[in-house]
């Protein structure tokens, strides 16, 4: 039966923030302002270089493009809670609201693995079938990869929410995180939450865990075709075309992991380490994103050049 009384039907949920650090919330909203700042002006300034550059029309900045809107999608998403909670000490949420920042949260996270995942395709058709890339990764092709990855997500994600309405919410209602997180709201739900925990684990499974699979399978191709180019020179170079993809993986997965850890024994973990970490599993990753591009890939950097007028310095003159 699905007839809660309204107390069951419209529960509150309380966000902790950083346990034993309350009295500083303020002085701590400080950095977290400037990181969130970052993470959009940077994300912000991708999408108009690759909208406005003609040299960034190509397959591979058109993911990142991708990338930047999810990154944006994820740091908009829980900011309002995260900066309610250090400014005006707001630590409340109504279930509509939590429930729709979680299925965001969820599914923007589930996309941008699945650009991930269309990266290391691009970059393994562009070093291991060069000569074809052109064909292949065709605009109609980025447009598929996309929306497969936004369809994927959004479809698969969309019953969570549905999930926790059917249950009473009985208890305290404290989530441990910053934002609402759906194993952290089903653990406060009331009744058998079997079917519901068992689907969230094929929903990583199916994400998560088949993307890092396909991205493994294909630097391990890429790696193979590399070994076999012949000189060092040429194996440094087709590498150094990876590198930024290999430092986003990195960015994303580690967090990500590091957080699903803490989760699994996060009563035997330090709450501040556990809140800590929670932030930063949703903020490194829209933070570092544009950094690494705008560090690591020379296209981004003669873009960046352009457009505020900055003119490189040529050793010798």
């Amino acid at each position: 039966m699905l007839a809660f009384n309204t107390t069951s039907n419209w529960p509150t949920f309380s966000f902790i923030g950083i346990p034993g650090l309350e009295a500083a919330h303020m002085w701590i909203s400080i950095p977290f302002c400037l990181l969130y700042l970052v993470a959009l002006v940077g994300n912000v300034l991708l999408l108009i270089l690759v909208r406005t550059e003609q040299n960034l029309h190509e397959p591979q900045f058109y993911f990142v493009a991708m990338l930047a809107l999810a990154d944006l999608g994820l740091s908009l998403s829980t900011m309002p809670s995260v900066l309610a909670i250090f400014w005006f000490d707001v630590h409340h949420i109504g279930l509509n609201a939590c429930l729709t920042q979680m299925f965001f949260i969820h599914t923007l996270s589930s996309v941008e693995s699945g650009v991930l995942v269309a990266m290391a395709f691009d970059r393994l058709v562009a070093i291991c079938a060069p000569l074809n890339y052109s064909r292949i990764l065709t605009h109609y092709t980025v447009a598929c990869l996309s929306g497969a990855a936004l369809i994927r997500g959004a479809t698969l994600l969309a019953p969570l929410p549905f999930f926790l309405r059917t249950f009473p919410f009985c208890g305290a209602n404290i989530l441990s995180h910053s934002y609402c997180y759906y194993p952290d709201m089903l653990n406060l739900a009331c009744g058998d939450v079997t079917f519901s925990s068992i689907y969230g684990l094929i929903c990583v499974l199916c994400t998560f865990a088949v993307d890092a699979v396909f991205i493994l399978a294909s630097y391990m191709k890429i790696l193979g075709t590399i070994m076999k180019l012949g000189t060092q020179d040429r194996n440094w170079k087709s590498l150094q075309t990876c590198a930024c993809h290999l430092c986003t993986v990195l960015v994303f997965y580690l967090p990500l992991i590091s957080l699903a850890v803490l989760h699994r024994y996060t009563q035997e973990t330090s709450p501040i380490l556990y809140t800590t970490m929670s932030n930063a599993y949703l903020l490194i990753t829209p933070l570092l994103n544009p950094l690494v591009y705008s560090l690591k890939s020379r296209q981004i950097q003669a873009a960046l050049r352009k457009r505020f007028g900055v003119q490189r310095v040529v050793a010798g003159e």
